[in-house]
């Protein structure tokens, strides 16, 4: 009897190829050329390449030209899944070069001053997005939804910070190298792994009813993937790239540590938490036991921070819907819970870096750059909506919240860090992370055959 072959899948159709093409190629324009205009007015370009987004989305263009959104953004959920798999790729290789970058001197003698910074940042803000929670009216909770859930989630959206748009803010503003830059990310790294730890319990239980089973399962992978970094991931990076340092030229390192990222990311993610917490991890393993020359991983950089970036930060408002704001009472709960969210963080972190020994204006730094939410939360966002625990107006506050905090950082760094000054260490850092952006002629040189 013949076996029966299943029918071939049908490649994308033309038209859909076209649109995703149009897409990605305007996100990627408008991104460049509002990055460099934000960097003109001294700010980073990562606050131009968010305004796209808004720009594209329902907030402005569907409500200015709906005819124009609807072709070029049309609701089918297959082209949009074009573009979010681009926007991941983006952002695992972002924080990934982030992890390369990584200071794990710094962080271990420093570890306790991070962890200290962390713990306020993550406590107050989470506390008060609780009590907010319960205070909330009524009107703004989808029926059905029990109010410590809605609670607890309202909590996590805002103890929560973004690592793609701290570490992007930090590169753009040239201060990855700062004391103060290495221990907002580690801070940042110790928030997002607790929140995304909170999103999958606070998820379960608007699913099912939350076991101890569940919460001990999910804190038993996150101890198992960092003692697999600690003991076997080390010499298996360390193997992979001493390979690919044989052949000559950039090409093949690129390659080991893009697909060395891409599976720890797969990796975490097949365990029920944040793929970008994998890429994280193993970008600061290829940074210490790799000991990759900078030079080689140069041409990932750029092509990360110069396209991918771009285009995942562009792409993260489409989905924004910022005209909600115009009812006055989600307005004024927009309000309220932006202030609880900012001040929170920024007393939380301000704390734990002065009971750390560090001055007030690097609390500032630090309460300042934790602040910056970013599209993390409009991640946590999307998923509360999926699951129908936020509102469609508490969920655009929430995305008010990540907008106006990621916007609100780079002045106040700014401010901040040119009244703190540099160290010897610190300038030794910076040396090294020039080496990311230099290439030798032998290696510009290499032509493919």
């Amino acid at each position: 009897m013949p076996l029966s072959l299943a029918a071939p899948i049908a490649p994308i159709a033309a038209h859909n190829l076209l649109i995703f093409l149009l897409q990605v190629g305007l996100l990627l324009l408008l991104a460049v050329v509002l990055g460099r205009l934000a960097a003109r007015f001294g700010m980073p370009a990562v606050v131009g390449e968010l305004f796209v987004g808004v720009a594209l989305g329902p907030s402005f263009l569907a409500w200015a030209a709906p005819g124009l959104h609807g072709w070029l953004f049309p609701a089918v959920a297959e082209q949009y899944h074009l573009l979010d798999a681009v926007g991941q790729i983006g952002v695992l290789l972002l924080v990934g070069v982030t992890g390369l970058q990584m200071d794990m001197g710094l962080v271990r003698r420093r570890g306790a001053t991070a962890a200290w910074v962390s713990v306020g940042g993550l406590v107050i803000p989470l506390g008060l997005g609780i009590g907010a929670g319960y205070l909330l009216p009524k009107a703004l909770v989808p029926d059905g939804t029990d109010s410590t859930v809605f609670a607890l989630f309202l909590g996590v959206a805002l103890c929560v910070s973004a690592i793609p748009v701290i570490a992007k803010t930090l590169i753009d503003m040239k201060l990855l190298h700062r004391n103060v830059g290495q221990l907002t990310l580690t801070a940042g790294m110790i928030d997002d792994a607790f929140g995304w730890f909170m999103l999958s319990i606070v998820s379960a239980m608007a699913v099912n009813a939350v076991s101890t089973g569940t919460v001990l399962t999910s804190f038993a992978y996150l101890v198992a993937i960092i003692a697999f970094a600690l003991t076997l991931g080390r010499p298996l990076v360390r193997g992979a790239l001493r390979a690919a340092a044989k052949s000559d030229g950039p090409g093949t390192t690129v390659g080991v540590v893009v697909v060395l990222m891409l599976l720890a990311s797969a990796g975490t993610q097949a365990l029920g938490l944040e793929a970008v917490f994998g890429a994280f991890v193993c970008g600061i393993l290829i940074g210490t036991a790799g000991k990759v020359d900078p030079a080689k991983l140069a041409p990932l950089r750029t092509v990360v921070l110069s396209v991918f970036a771009p285009v995942f930060f562009a792409m993260a408002g489409l989905r924004m819907d910022l005209t909600a704001l115009a009812r006055p009472q989600v307005l004024l709960t927009g309000l309220v819970i932006l202030a609880l969210a900012i001040v929170g963080k920024f007393i939380g972190a301000y704390a734990g870096a002065r009971l750390s020994g560090l001055n007030k204006w690097e609390g500032l730094a630090l309460g300042a750059g934790l602040n910056a939410r970013g599209v993390i939360e409009v991640v946590v966002a999307m998923v509360g909506l999926r699951l129908g625990i936020l509102s469609v107006e508490v969920y655009t506050i929430v995305i008010l919240v990540a907008i106006v905090t990621s916007l609100m950082a780079p002045p106040i760094l700014r401010f901040a860090m040119a009244r703190v000054e540099q160290t010897a260490e610190e300038q030794v850092r910076e040396s090294q992370h020039q080496a990311w952006t230099t290439q030798p002629a032998a290696s510009r040189n290499d032509q493919v055959p």
